[in-house]
């Protein structure tokens, strides 16, 4: 007994000894990424790589919690007036370069969002219901909307805050046009970018000057590794602590792993097929008798019931996901109880609506999907096309690298494609307006529809949504919304990914519903008891 107290006691001091180190910014974190960023400004790309990043340097008025809602960041407090909020900031707020925080870095910083040109997926979509923001004193910040803005502060929670300053050294006055040196950019985030070689590795450092608690990690090393077994053998032989997306097909063996722990929890990212419905013939169609099918709705209907999602999620998921009859899970804030539940297949019938819409010998389509973006991606497009074929369509899968794909798809070079949204507010108005609007850039709306696909009566139901403040009153419309569009098949719902992390014991992650990688909220274990 002697014997194991003395046990206990010096493992106990050790593991002291080991946080105390961890205290005092001794320790490197190395996370395995399953994408790079595209870009470090914080404006460029609505993209997850990317989002993530700028949760680490950067800061929003508002940030959302883990499970997404919002709460107190570079705002200490807010206040509502009709159309009118008005945002205290916290004092004392200094960027990574040392400079203050003003109320004019936030004006600067959300008038940028609509100026930057080209933006594959542009964070106006957050700002799409503000009409003018106002500095009204160094430390108070005013935003008018054009009308009752229920969800205000999760879209805020989305913009990131940089240094007007910092930002100005570029010494280009155009320069708010496009994506900024990101040397150059300073924010207010627990870390601060050290160096980046592109491909190899991201390394950000503590930012002496955070405002908030100090974050455990001295340094952060974010290795890109694309391919999943890669990510995995790279946790198993020490290279990394912890990596994204294990693929499930490995989940079985790193269970079985002392040294290993997984972590899982539900996530809000869906995966979706996307439907080129242009009044032209899109690249990679054939034998249509110069007409797209995919504009008649019948053929959408024949296309997802052609879908065994349940067996998408079984076969290639390995069970680690859910199979989606709508853009956001059941009973998700919009998401209408009819489609809680994915569509069931019936080849059958999808065979008899291609008939009724005269393509009773089926037609020729492309499927583009990126390989390493998402978890299985090619393997779920493949499983797609084969399933497409019984009911008579012959598809061409056109795989690409993440990066190469979505610039292909953003030029409507598929005729149809495989991708993932992932539901940044929680709520049904985010996906809708991203990938269902009619596009429109000024306004924010339908930035993510590569589709062609626009329903201006479905447009107006969401307009009015986004001005309803009554929550059950914004739940229906948003629900009305929602069933019209998946009645339409307007876009097909495949299935909702799980979060999955895999990392060494001696950490632990809690996961996020966004699927985000924080390392300011990874954590070495409290000593053992």
């Amino acid at each position: 007994m002697g014997y194991s107290f003395l046990y206990k006691t010096i493992v106990s001091l050790l593991w002291v000894i080991g946080l105390n180190a961890y205290a005092a910014g001794t320790q490197t974190l190395t996370v395995a990424l399953q994408e790079e960023p595209s870009a470090i400004d914080p404006h460029y790309q609505s993209f997850t790589p990317n989002v993530q990043l700028a949760a680490t340097l950067f800061d929003p008025l508002v940030r959302k919690n883990s499970q997404s809602v919002p709460v107190p960041a570079l705002a200490e407090s807010w206040q509502v007036d009709g159309n009118t909020w008005t945002f205290t900031l916290r004092q004392g707020v200094r960027f990574s370069d040392g400079s203050a925080l003003t109320a004019k870095d936030v004006v600067y910083s959300y008038e940028r969002v609509y100026k930057i040109r080209n933006s594959p997926s542009s964070y106006a979509l957050y700002l799409s219901q503000v009409q003018e923001v106002k500095a009204v004193d160094d430390y108070t910040v005013q935003i008018i909307t054009d009308g009752p803005a229920p969800v205000l502060l999760e879209n805020l929670a989305m913009i990131p805050i940089l240094s007007q300053r910092a930002a100005a050294q570029d010494g280009d006055p155009n320069a708010i046009q496009r994506p900024i040196d990101y040397k150059k950019l300073a924010g207010t985030g627990p870390y601060q970018l050290h160096y980046w070689h592109r491909g190899t590795e991201l390394v950000v450092a503590r930012n002496p000057y955070y405002w908030d608690e100090a974050p455990v990690w001295d340094q952060v090393v974010f290795k890109p590794i694309a391919d999943g077994h890669q990510r995995v053998e790279a946790l198993v032989t020490g290279v990394v602590d912890i990596i994204e997306a294990p693929p499930v097909a490995d989940l079985a063996r790193l269970e079985t792993m002392p040294a290993i722990f997984i972590q899982q929890v539900p996530s809000t990212r869906l995966m979706y097929i996307g439907l080129n419905q242009s009044q032209v013939v899109p690249e990679g169609m054939a034998g249509t008798l110069g007409k797209n099918p995919l504009t008649d709705q019948r053929v959408r209907a024949a296309l997802s019931l052609a879908i065994d999602r349940e067996a998408l999620v079984q076969s290639v998921m390995s069970g680690v996901a859910q199979a989606a009859g709508n853009l956001l899970s059941y009973p998700g804030f919009g998401a209408s109880e009819r489609f809680a539940l994915a569509p069931l297949p019936d080849v059958a019938k999808a065979r008899q609506l291609l008939k009724e819409a005269g393509y009773a010998q089926g037609f020729k389509l492309s499927l583009g999907a990126p390989v390493g973006r998402y978890r299985n991606d090619e393997q779920i497009a493949q499983a797609i096309a084969a399933m497409w074929g019984q009911i008579g369509v012959e598809v061409e899968v056109e795989l690409f690298t993440p990066a190469l794909f979505f610039k292909q798809r953003d030029q409507y070079a598929f005729s149809s494609y495989l991708s993932g949204w992932s539901v940044m507010t929680g709520e049904m108005s985010n996906p809708l307006i991203a990938l269902a609007m009619t596009p429109d850039p000024s306004l924010g709306y339908g930035i993510t529809n590569w589709s062609h696909y626009s329903n201006h009566h479905l447009d107006q139901l969401i307009v009015q949504a986004m001005q309803t403040l009554d929550e059950d009153k914004r739940a229906v419309l948003l629900e009305q919304a929602s069933t019209m569009l998946m009645v339409d098949y307007g876009l097909l719902p495949i299935l909702f990914e799980m979060s999955t992390w895999a990392m060494k014991q001696s950490i632990r992650y809690d996961g996020r519903a966004d699927q985000f990688t924080l390392p300011q909220y990874i954590y070495p274990l409290e000593p053992p008891a």
